[in-house]
C-alpha cells in the first residue's frame, strides 16, 4: 500500500463514524436519507446491500463506494453498454458485483487490487449471484498490470468503462494509460474526487492527516479540467466522482 492509499485509509477510520451517517457531501444527513430511501434503496439488488452489510463490520467499511454513487456507475455502465471494463481498487467488491450485474453475460472485468484478503470478504457473495466467471481478479499493485494490458496487441481502445477508486498519487499514471485503453466514447469514472469538501477549505484549515491526499486530488481535478481529450462532470455523489467521457 503507497503513502497516499495508507494516509487514506487511516482519516477514513479515524473520521468513520461522522462520514458513516451521511456517506455524502450533502450537509443534512435527513436529506441524504431522503435520497437513498426514496431513489436509491428500492432498487438496489438485494446482493449489492449484503455486500454492503458484510463490509460494514470492515474497520475500513467507509471507503465502500456510496450506494447513490453506485446507483450512477450502473446507469453509466448501460448507456455505453458496456461489455469489457477495467476496475482499479476493488476492496470488498460492492462496485465490482454491480459492474458485474450490469454487463452481458459474456462481458469481463480487469479487476486490481493490492488486498485479495478484502476482496474475499465479499467473494461469497459475488458468487451467490453467479458472476464470478466475469471477474478476472489481478492481485497486484495496478500500474504494472495496466502496462501489461497495453502491450497485449488489440488492447488499445478495447475497454469501454473503467473505475478508479485507489491510491491517489497514482491518479495522473492511471489516467495516462486508461486514455490508450478505454476506447473513444468510452468512460473513465474517478471516486473521491472532493475529498470530503477539503478540496474547496484553505490549506491551514486541513487537519494534517488529510492534507496530502487533498493536494493529490486538486492536482487530478485541475488536470481533467483541461484534458482536452475527454467530456467531464464532476459530480457531488459519495466522495465526489468526476466522470470522463473519451472524446479523442
Amino acid at each position: 500500500m503507497n503513502e497516499g492509499s495508507s494516509v487514506w485509509d487511516k482519516n477514513k477510520r479515524k473520521e468513520g463514524s461522522r462520514v458513516a451517517k451521511t456517506k455524502g457531501l450533502l450537509k443534512s444527513p435527513e436529506l441524504y436519507q431522503y435520497v437513498l430511501e426514496t431513489s436509491v434503496y428500492p432498487r438496489e439488488p438485494e446482493l449489492l446491500k449484503e455486500i454492503r452489510d458484510v463490509t460494514a463490520a470492515d474497520p475500513r467499511a467507509t471507503i465502500v463506494t456510496a450506494p447513490d454513487a453506485g446507483q450512477l456507475i450502473t446507469m453509466l455502465l448501460n448507456l455505453v453498454n458496456a461489455k469489457k471494463t477495467i476496475e482499479v481498487g476493488v476492496f470488498t467488491g460492492y462496485s465490482l458485483l454491480l459492474t458485474a450485474l450490469s454487463i452481458p453475460e459474456d462481458g469481463k472485468i480487469t479487476a486490481i487490487d493490492v488486498d485479495r484478503e478484502a476482496y474475499e470478504i465479499g467473494l461469497p457473495i459475488i458468487r451467490k449471484a453467479g458472476v464470478e466467471h466475469k471477474i478476472d481478479f489481478v492481485e497486484s499493485e495496478a500500474l504494472p498490470v495496466l502496462d501489461e494490458l497495453l502491450k497485449n496487441p488489440g488492447s488499445e481502445g478495447s475497454y469501454d468503462f473503467a473505475y478508479v477508486d485507489a491510491d491517489k498519487g497514482n491518479n495522473l499514471n492511471y489516467h495516462e494509460r486508461l486514455m490508450k485503453l478505454v476506447k473513444v466514447g468510452g468512460i473513465v469514472v474517478y471516486d473521491n474526487t472532493l475529498w470530503e469538501g477539503t478540496v474547496a477549505m484553505p490549506e491551514e484549515s486541513v487537519p494534517e492527516v488529510w492534507r496530502l491526499c487533498r493536494q493529490l486530488t486538486i492536482e487530478l481535478n485541475n488536470f481533467l479540467a483541461a484534458d482536452s481529450r475527454i467530456q467531464i462532470s464532476h459530480a457531488p455523489l459519495g466522495d465526489g466522482m468526476t466522470i470522463c467521457r473519451r472524446i479523442c
